[in-house]
């Protein structure tokens, strides 16, 4: 059996969790990043390479962990050299550019994995599957909620103007999941604060966005990007017409609360986990396995840019101060295929 060669590109934080992923399925691993990657050659035993160019000659799949404006470039040059391609959410900056990839990869016969690793992650499979099974009958509602430590002051991720923002980095995990449970949207509403000054997201920052979907279920989200010390932390909790979820365990109170959620180490921005049972780990390895067997990704294209463009409509909302409508066919009709 030919060894999967496999080309990351970004060397920041998120690159050791892809890298022991990519690793359980022993890939032959090369990492190209405009700064440098040494610490990866040293901490991980993966190649280097010098170019973009290089990185793409020595490998079958691409896999993209870089600031958000960049991923158009790095996909689109992947897809070119006819790459496939994993790329960390969100897929692009603009749904607009999210379904240009899309469009890209379709054309180019090539397949487009968008990492929205929460699926992954055990309590929000089952929770899934408790849908899927009757369980809880029709959802009615859902409520997420994710918070962490703030990212570094200063770094792109709190300039919305470079497709920053605590809604469009942190909180598009719980936009795709909400959709995944609950299924399209037709509304959005939005509130952050403090709110964004210039361009620029306050630090620490809170946003609460409000979807309601075309089953008439609504979905809650609050995320938070905190001090240093805070643990990282998420919680979900699904209401049914037969039935409730929630993750945490409520220990007999009648709602969720934020202090009893699922919680990391203090000052990170993921949670503790190991790279076997890694949900990074399980999302690798299946969309491994589906382009092995030509199956479909259990993450769809349609899904990464559905996500970016629900980010849109909450910032949409916020500018506006009130609830805006959202159309999943108007989204769909950006894709080609």
């Amino acid at each position: 059996m030919t060894e999967l060669r496999v080309g990351l590109i970004g060397a920041g934080g998120i690159a050791g969790v892809h890298i022991a992923g990519w690793q359980q399925l022993g890939a032959m691993i090369t990492v190209y990043s405009r700064s440098g990657a040494e610490h990866l050659v040293r901490d991980y035993g993966v190649a280097e390479a010098g170019s973009l160019e290089e990185l793409l000659a020595a490998s079958d799949v691409v896999s993209i962990l870089t600031p958000t404006t960049t991923h158009h470039e790095y996909a689109m040059a992947a897809i070119a050299a006819g790459k496939d391609v994993m790329c960390e959410k969100p897929l692009a900056e603009t749904a607009v550019r999210a379904a240009e990839i899309a469009n890209a990869a379709e054309a180019a016969g090539v397949r487009l994995f968008p990492a929205h690793v929460v699926r992954f992650f055990p309590e929000y499979a089952a929770a899934k599957d408790h849908l899927e099974q009757g369980l809880l009958g029709a959802p009615q509602v859902v409520r997420l909620s994710r918070a962490s430590a703030a990212p570094a002051s200063g770094s792109w991720f709190f300039s919305e103007e470079s497709a920053g923002g605590i809604i469009r980095d942190q909180m598009i995990h719980d936009l795709d999941q909400a959709r995944w449970l609950a299924g399209e949207i037709v509304s959005v509403e939005a509130v952050q604060d403090p709110p964004t000054v210039d361009g620029v997201v306050p630090r620490p920052v809170t946003a609460k966005v409000f979807l309601t979907h075309e089953s008439g279920a609504v979905s809650f989200l609050r995320g938070q990007w905190g001090p240093d010390s805070m643990l990282f932390h998420t919680s979900i909790a699904m209401e049914g017409d037969a039935g409730t979820w929630h993750f945490p365990p409520l220990n007999g109170a009648d709602s969720p609360a934020d202090e009893d959620l699922a919680g990391g180490k203090a000052g990170g921005l993921l949670p503790v986990q190991s790279p076997a049972d890694s949900p990074y780990t399980l999302q690798i390895a299946e969309f491994a396995q589906a382009r092995a067997g030509g199956a479909p990704s259990p993450v769809s294209p349609y899904d990464g840019v559905m996500a970016v463009a629900l980010a849109e409509a909450a910032y949409a909302s916020i500018a506006a101060g009130g609830t805006v409508e959202f159309s999943a066919d108007r989204v769909a009709a950006l894709l080609h295929f």
